[in-house]
């Protein structure tokens, strides 16, 4: 393995602690709503009022997304990282003093508000400082560690008191605030600020080449494509006008609407009632710990064959999968009684469901987030799309029970599974393969001979520029 190889991993690692703390505060919820329900807390809460401190995250999420454009612009991928731990420590220093239902919310939205941060910005600071070879492979190991907070609180949660649950998730902050303090800038953002020689400082801590003419050309190539990138306009207008982003916005437009209502989220917070519902002869301890090993570990299989099967099979089998999965729940809620293990097919419906989810769809969205857009509209579209997918999940997650009230769990299961049919209909036709191509050769082909105008026009301007800066000189 190269030296830059070792040290990228590292860093990734050091930035994806804070990934595990994010799917810790989403999956908080799975293995405390049957404490509440069952009144193993001092807090007196109704089923409405779960609802609501399930889904105000994500409104929180909306918050965060759009400070984390701010913050990411004007102070750094680093820094910014680093003020998301703030929201969790305040979020749950409340919530280990309070029996207040309406401070839970207060809790949930600033968790929301620091969870999109943390995956607005991880995302894209990884794909600026990684390698196009394995640059899918930390990609996917930042969303890896995230399935294991999944795991981590669904293994402990069930077992342990709910004050001794929240000691640990105030831990979790202060934990990835420490070794983040010791990765370095994105050179790509130094380089934006024109700060050369942090860029140059930067490049050498990640492993660039000990070949001082190396080391400056790749330096130079680098210094040329973001000057060239940040011509551009990166407004949400020219984001929207612009001819040679709009397939990689309908592209990752249309993966985050079905993605999210193939109900993955509403699944999962909550598992608990639906393993109840189904009246399986199994603890539910038990079930969750399975639930989560086995999303942790279809984490890791993502990691290993990302980025040697590719994105958009990926993408579309997953879908394929899930809606076949889903389906097959839906159809055996309504008959537990058709064969002798008829209660145990939903759940194994719904695990099969999340591995396919996980090694897929919900995983490869932020993936290709990352990778499909310049760098002038890489935030302002990473921002739009989170925003989205947090209204999305809202409505999702808080109109579940509305929903299953409605049609059914029956009915709310096949529901999911329409979804995801559409999701891999809209594959077929609309996604398009990033494995192992540059930054540069993914606009190269979402963009055609727009591309290739654009590129002309702003080597034009570049050269005019250098031509007055010598002549200044």
């Amino acid at each position: 393995m190269k030296r830059s190889a070792r040290i990228q991993y590292f860093v990734s690692f050091a930035v994806s602690l804070a990934a595990v703390t994010s799917g810790v505060l989403l999956a908080w919820i799975t293995p405390v709503m049957p404490k509440f329900l069952n009144n193993e807390t001092a807090i007196n809460i109704t089923k409405e009022e779960i609802s609501w401190m399930a889904s105000i995250g994500f409104p929180g999420f909306v918050g965060g997304s759009l400070m984390s454009r701010y913050m990411t612009d004007n102070v750094g991928r680093r820094a910014t990282i680093l003020g998301s731990a703030v929201p969790i420590l305040i979020g749950t220093v409340i919530i280990l003093n309070t029996t207040k239902v309406w401070l839970l919310y207060v809790t949930h939205f600033l968790w929301g508000v620091a969870g999109a941060i943390v995956g607005n910005v991880s995302t894209m600071y990884l794909a600026e400082i990684s390698d196009k070879e394995i640059r899918g492979t930390l990609l996917a190991a930042n969303r890896y560690l995230f399935s294991f907070g999944n795991f981590l609180v669904m293994c402990i949660g069930p077992f342990i008191s709910y004050d001794t649950l929240n000691w640990i998730v105030l831990a979790l902050p202060i934990c990835y605030f420490i070794v983040c303090c010791f990765v370095p800038e994105s050179p790509y953002y130094l380089l934006k600020e024109a700060k050369v020689d942090a860029a140059r400082q930067a490049l050498i801590k990640l492993g660039g080449s000990s070949d001082e003419n190396e080391l400056e050309e790749r330096l130079t190539g680098m210094k040329s494509d973001v000057y060239k990138e940040m011509l551009r306009s990166g407004s949400l207008k020219e984001l929207f006008t612009g001819k040679q982003y709009r397939k990689a916005l309908v592209m990752v437009i249309g993966l985050k609407l079905a993605a999210v209502m193939t109900g993955s989220i509403a699944i999962s917070q909550y598992l608990g009632v639906i393993i109840q519902e189904c009246k399986m002869d199994i603890e539910m301890s038990t079930a969750l710990i399975a639930f989560g090993a086995i999303k942790l570990l279809s984490g890791v299989l993502l990691s290993v064959i990302v980025d040697k099967i590719g994105r958009r099979p990926l993408l579309f089998y997953s879908f394929i999968g899930s809606a076949i999965t889903l389906g097959i729940s839906a159809y055996f809620f309504t008959r537990p009684t058709f064969f002798r293990y008829s209660s145990y097919v939903p759940f194994v419906g719904i695990i099969i469901f999340t591995v396919l989810s996980t090694v897929g769809y919900n995983s490869l969205g932020s993936i290709l987030l990352a990778e499909i857009f310049p760098m002038n509209v890489k935030l302002v579209a990473t921002t739009l799309i989170n925003v989205l997918g947090g209204f999305l999940n809202f409505f999702t997650v808080k109109g579940y029970q509305q929903m299953k009230d409605i049609l059914g769990l029956s009915g709310t299961f096949w529901f999911y599974a329409a979804s995801a049919f559409l999701g891999a209909l809209f594959t077929h036709f609309m996604a398009i393969e990033t494995k192992g191509k540059s930054l540069r050769e993914i606009q190269i082909e979402l963009q055609g001979d727009i591309y290739d105008e654009a590129e002309d026009k702003l080597n034009k301007v570049v050269a005019n520029e250098e031509k007055q800066e010598s002549n200044e000189k």
